[in-house]
């Protein structure tokens, strides 16, 4: 196995590795999420985290797919950038409440050295031009505000559904 591939099976599991970190063992990432963004902590539904969830495993899949073409790359890049920013989540969660966070040992581990062997590989043979690691970074260092505002958007939603008699 190449290291593109080596790469592209790597997202995914990793990524199965994570979710099963926050909810399975040791789990109890919703509860604490709650006490880590309370004001928020109503946007959090069971059906938003499989929703959410599927929809990364999914995309974390689709370069396996496609296989070693541009686009599979540029999407490999977005994805890994999505869960650096995870990890950067997780880290500052984590340092802020002094407890730990579920999902903060497979983020450390996996995600990040993922996200650094990932962008330096993929530059370095040629299947990605610098344009598109700095928009893939871009795109994934934007995804964590895109989702607190999303969270916060929700939760007044879902307050104002709650308020009504």
């Amino acid at each position: 196995m190449n290291t593109t591939t080596a790469l592209f099976w790597a997202l995914p599991i990793a990524a199965a590795t994570h979710v099963f970190e926050e909810f399975a063992f040791p789990g109890g990432f919703k509860e604490w999420y709650a006490r880590y963004r309370p004001e928020t902590a109503t946007s959090f539904t069971p059906a938003f985290a499989i929703g959410i969830n599927a929809l990364l495993l999914a995309l974390c899949s689709i370069p396996l797919l496609m296989g070693p073409i541009p686009r599979a790359v540029a999407l490999w890049l977005t994805v890994a950038a999505v869960l650096v920013g995870n990890t950067i989540f997780h880290a500052r969660a984590t340092l802020k409440m002094r407890e730990y966070s579920p999902g903060l040992v497979t983020a450390l581990l996996l995600y990040l050295p993922l996200g650094i062997v990932g962008f330096t590989h993929f530059l370095r043979a040629g299947y990605a031009s610098v344009g598109t690691a700095i928009s893939a970074a871009l795109i994934g260092a934007a995804y964590n505000v895109f989702a607190a505002n999303n969270h916060r958007r929700r939760a007044r939603r879902h307050g104002d559904q709650t308020s009504k008699p």
